[in-house]
């Protein structure tokens, strides 16, 4: 028996099981219900979330609202996809022999057959994932606790599929989400999306700045130490108003569901979002999906369509030497 052993706790999120379980509670508590935006929560049918992966003390609170929106009851397989930071992978990867991942909290058991039997069916697109990859990686692991507690408090008995997904073409994107695709039609399977948004700062390597709102997204500029002598920076369109304006032009095309939309706004912007890779894969599926869908009835049109419930950023940036972390 393997069990990757919860290697953030105790620095990125407390290791104290009580005042985890109170971090957690509290933060979903505080999520409107109903939501002016969908509705009562959870959402009926809501499968599928994107939700941040950093320290809880910077996107505890935002993650609650998406995992506030999951409708777990049915549920009995959770598919867990995050970015590699660490790991060069050209494709993704699956820990064939853990047979739990544990936290703070109660054990997740994994399942084992669902992981090897996609390893053995597509070699050449999935990967053996090392225990110790699995370990120093981040982005899957903080989302184990919430997942816990929410099965714990809905007494929901799920397994899990955690999927690290590398730095993948847009071709190989479109090659997993087909992989994906039945799991994701599966209505008892719930899939989980880690990632942040934008990493903007000197210390990201990305100081991306549209200087007007009446600009396109992709007419902006790098910023340097000198571009507020210069007046590169406009009193009137503040860094952090672009900030924010880059990020929703990539939630505006995830919400329409466009798959290449996604990936031309990236490339317009250059934005860091670390978790467009996963994002990519399953909006890939997604649209494998709608075609196998068409004709439908339009009143059915929403399915399959992400709707983002909340935005935050670790600060607003004012000057050049400012550096933030976007959540939705």
């Amino acid at each position: 028996m393997v069990q990757r052993q919860p290697s953030h706790a105790g620095s990125w999120y407390t290791d104290h099981p009580p005042s985890l379980t109170s971090q957690l509670s509290n933060w979903l508590s505080q999520v409107p219900n109903p939501l002016d935006s969908i509705g009562p929560l959870p959402q009926p049918g809501c499968r599928i979330v994107i939700a941040p992966h950093a320290g809880y003390s910077y996107s505890g609170s935002a993650a609650a609202w998406a995992y506030k929106c999951l409708d777990l009851p049915k549920c009995k397989r959770i598919f867990l996809l995050g970015p590699s930071h660490h790991l060069y992978l050209p494709n993704a990867a699956l820990p064939p022999s853990t047979t739990h991942y544990l936290t703070p909290l109660s054990p997740l058991t994994l399942d084992t057959t669902t992981i090897n039997n996609l390893l053995t069916s597509h070699p050449s697109l999935l990967s053996p994932l090392s225990p110790s990859a699995d370990e120093d990686e981040h982005s899957l692991e903080m989302h184990l606790p919430y997942i816990s507690h929410l099965l714990s408090t809905s007494s929901t008995s799920a397994s899990l599929v955690p999927i690290m997904i590398g730095s993948t073409s847009p071709s190989t994107e479109r090659a997993l989400g087909a992989i994906l695709a039945p799991h994701i039609a599966n209505p008892e399977n719930v899939f989980i999306v880690s990632s942040d948004f934008c990493h903007w700062g000197q210390r990201f390597g990305y100081t991306y700045y549209v200087p007007s709102p009446s600009l396109s997204v992709g007419k902006g500029i790098s910023l340097s130490k000198n571009s507020k002598r210069r007046g590169e920076i406009k009193e009137e369109f503040k860094i952090h108003e672009s900030i924010e304006r880059v990020d929703k032009a990539c939630m505006e095309a995830v919400e329409r569901g466009e798959h290449r939309g996604f990936l031309d706004v990236l490339k317009a912007t250059g934005n860091t979002v670390c978790g467009r890779h996963p994002i990519g894969v399953v909006m890939a599926a997604l649209e494998v999906l709608g075609k196998q869908s068409e004709g439908e009835r339009e009143e059915d049109e929403r399915k399959g369509r992400f709707r983002f419930v909340r935005y935050e950023r670790s600060s607003l940036v004012e000057e050049i030497g400012d550096s933030s972390v976007s959540y939705a």
